[in-house]
């Protein structure tokens, strides 16, 4: 018997409405973020969209009041209008950030902490 992709999934997604600037080298695009975990984020692929999929990429999240969720990514779903990107690099601020935005929309400590779980193990 499969496994749905629900079931295999191991980070919670947040449905999130955020400014998300996705940059590589000179090149950055606007788009609109779909969803994001503490693994990465899903975002909608703007009609301009010219990545290299070979190179890493730098997103950067405003979650207003001056703080922002920054990380280096890694394009690994290139489907229809959807662009999933897994986050390779995160600094301690940004995770910080990030953590309390998945904690908030968890809203259960238990759920992150298996997110957090997870997390290590990979």
């Amino acid at each position: 018997m499969s496994e749905t992709a629900s079931e295999r999934r191991r980070f919670h997604r947040i449905n999130f409405d955020a400014a998300t600037i996705i940059t590589q080298g000179d090149k950055s695009w606007m788009v609109e973020l779909h969803d994001i975990s503490l693994k990465g984020l899903l975002v909608i692929r703007p009609e301009d969209w010219a990545g290299d999929p070979a190179k890493p990429f730098d997103a950067n999240i405003d979650l207003g009041a001056d703080i922002q969720v920054s990380m280096e990514v890694e394009l690994t779903r290139d489907q229809g209008d959807q662009l999933g990107f897994v986050c390779r690099h995160i600094d301690l601020d940004s995770i910080s950030h990030l953590r309390r935005l998945v904690e908030l929309n968890l809203g259960s400590e238990a759920l992150l902490e298996r997110d957090l779980t997870a997390l290590g193990e990979e």
